[in-house]
């Protein structure tokens, strides 16, 4: 099943990810998956605001510390520098995975092997300058 959404802005996709916070299931997984710039952090401000772990000011890339924890409810993974399976399986996601948590994965798509069956995808794509079409695959 699969919902559709549009933004307009940077405000409204992190109102957006609010709203999609208070539909996640406590323990899960969830792929922002989209090119550089689609707005995966964007919206997991919103998420990480919207599950009360933390402002979206506070919210970043976790590009160069790959994993920011927020809470011990949750986590912001980004494997973007990362090209190697063996690389991303030292980092623990599978600890991560068991706990009653909601961990976001920046770039998870590219490591399937290592994602679990059980998870929401959410897709974004740009349509213009400010724009975005976010789609979430559960």
């Amino acid at each position: 099943m699969s919902e559709r959404f549009h933004t307009s802005s940077e405000d409204e996709t992190i109102a957006l990810g609010e709203r999609l916070a208070s539909t996640l299931p406590v323990k899960c997984v969830v792929l922002l998956i989209g090119n550089l710039g689609a707005g995966k952090t964007t919206l997991a401000k919103g998420i990480v605001k919207g599950l009360g772990a933390a402002s979206a000011d506070e919210v970043s890339s976790p590009t160069f510390t790959l994993i920011h924890e927020y809470s011990e409810r949750v986590y912001h993974v980004d494997l973007y520098r990362l090209d190697d399976p063996a690389a991303v399986a030292r980092l623990g996601l599978e600890e991560l995975f068991d706990r009653d948590a909601v961990v976001l994965i920046e770039w998870g798509e590219r490591f399937p092997e290592l994602m679990p069956e059980d998870r929401v995808e959410i897709e974004l794509a740009r349509t213009g300058d400010e724009g975005r079409e976010i789609v979430v695959w559960r």
